[in-house]
């Protein structure tokens, strides 16, 4: 037995410990010490599922548990620091979270539009009609008060979750496909998203179209942008002539949207100069500027700015979650378990009718995985943004909170029962040969 698995065991032993008690703790009405014991004991559930392979995948989620009851118990701790307003950290987060994306793709993904195109026709279409209308037929079943509904729609009408792509790869399914439907969702999204809403979810909340436009453009497209610029310059595998019209290109989104948030907000000329200089400042020249340092850099290698551009991305989910949950502490409490099972059945509805509508369109088992997973899983980190941009975290940002860290399970186990049916077919499969060969001989 090794180091690790004796260290897993021990962490184990001791998570179950602090799980009873903490049930004989809340039994005694000694809610502060259930709480630190509880925290505790998930905490060293984590270590523990970390250190067994079987589990590994799902210590990610167990840490979003933490946040989770930390936020519960103790919510004060996780608003204010000092005169700070930790919610302010949200939109940065997503921003890092999308440049991340961005450093990861370039234009060559964008050519699966062409290669594949019913597939991403097909995956494009399903993820903004499908989860939409479910989240908007589950806001009139469930007696939601109207923000929380609202919330629930949001979650629906977001582009699909980075995540989608991690279980596509470990489903066996087709991750090329996977990576364009993800692309283009997220594109179309400032264009698709608030008019959505607006149409699905504007009695519930009052729907600014062009502010949001504005507001996914700036969480996701601009660090995407960023991101694209920080690949072109560290990994080098494009022409100077297309460095150059990329360039170009990026640097009228950029100027684009701030003449449009200009026009939308009445800004003055000089605070119109100082946003539009500050955007490329941190999105168009530090990126640049960054990869040219890091690709010198004989230390720094590819595997780790990738692994720091992961650990920052699932970090700033794990510090927003904390952040939302400790913010609509007293509205999760009311409405905390009938929206845990309205995340559930969107979920499992928006991968169920992804697979079968694949199917339904003729396309082969590899493509059905995929779109099952791109119309099912959607962008929390997005939705609790822009909850946020509206001034309604702690109601309209609650759905996104839960509908996260859930469609990582769900996948997970999802992608894990692709993978076992791969390996059973294979398995009989090659016992079917071996059978045909015994009896062919003579």
């Amino acid at each position: 037995m090794n180091f690790l698995s004796q260290y897993a065991r021990v962490t184990l032993f001791l998570s179950i410990t602090a799980f009873a008690a903490s049930g004989i703790s809340y039994y005694l009405d000694n809610t502060s010490l259930t709480g630190l014991l509880l925290v505790g004991a998930l905490v060293m559930l984590a270590f523990s599922f970390a250190g067994f392979s079987g589990t590994r995948g799902f210590a990610y989620t167990v840490w979003i548990l933490v946040a989770v009851s930390a936020a519960m118990f103790y919510p004060h701790a996780f608003q204010t620091i000092g005169d700070f307003q930790l919610k302010q950290v949200i939109v940065p987060f997503v921003q890092l979270t999308m440049f991340g994306m961005g450093a990861h793709m370039s234009f060559n993904d964008f050519k699966g539009v062409i290669m594949m195109p019913k597939g991403v026709v097909i995956g494009v279409f399903c993820h903004f009609i499908v989860m939409p209308l479910v989240a908007f037929g589950l806001s009139h079943l469930f007696p939601f008060p109207p923000e929380i509904a609202g919330g629930v729609i949001l979650i629906g009408c977001v582009s699909s979750a980075m995540a989608s792509n991690v279980m596509s790869y470990l489903a066996g399914a087709n991750l090329a496909l996977a990576i364009t439907i993800g692309s283009v969702s997220t594109i179309l999204s400032p264009f698709v998203t608030p008019f959505l809403m607006q149409w699905l979810g504007g009695q519930y909340v009052e729907i600014d179209v062009a502010h949001m436009m504005i507001d996914i453009t700036k969480m996701i497209i601009i660090p995407v942008v960023a991101g694209f610029i920080f690949n072109m310059f560290y990994y080098g595998n494009t022409t100077r002539k297309m460095i150059g019209i990329q360039l170009l290109c990026f640097a009228l989104v950029m100027i684009v949207t701030n003449v449009v948030l200009a026009y939308i907000t009445n800004a003055d000329l000089i605070t119109f100069l100082i946003s539009t200089f500050y955007s490329f400042l941190w999105f168009y020249f530090l990126p640049m500027i960054a990869a040219i340092l890091l690709k010198r850099s004989q230390n720094i290698t590819r595997q780790m700015i990738e692994s720091s551009l992961s650990f920052a991305a699932m970090l700033g989910i794990v510090i927003n979650t904390v952040v939302i949950t400790a913010s609509g502490r007293d509205n999760l409490l009311a409405v905390g378990g009938l929206l845990i099972v309205t995340c559930l059945i969107h979920n499992l509805a928006g991968l169920s009718l992804g697979y079968f509508l694949a199917m339904l369109f003729g396309l082969p088992e590899k493509d059905r995985r995929t779109i099952a997973f791109e119309v099912g899983m959607q962008n929390g980190g997005v939705a609790t943004g822009l909850a946020l941009q509206m001034g309604k975290v702690s109601t309209v940002g609650l759905a996104s909170t839960i509908f996260g860290p859930l469609q990582n399970v769900t996948g997970s186990a999802l992608a894990n029962w692709f993978r076992k049916k791969d390996q059973r077919l294979a398995e009989l499969t090659e016992t079917d040969n071996k059978e045909t060969l015994i009896g062919n001989l003579p």
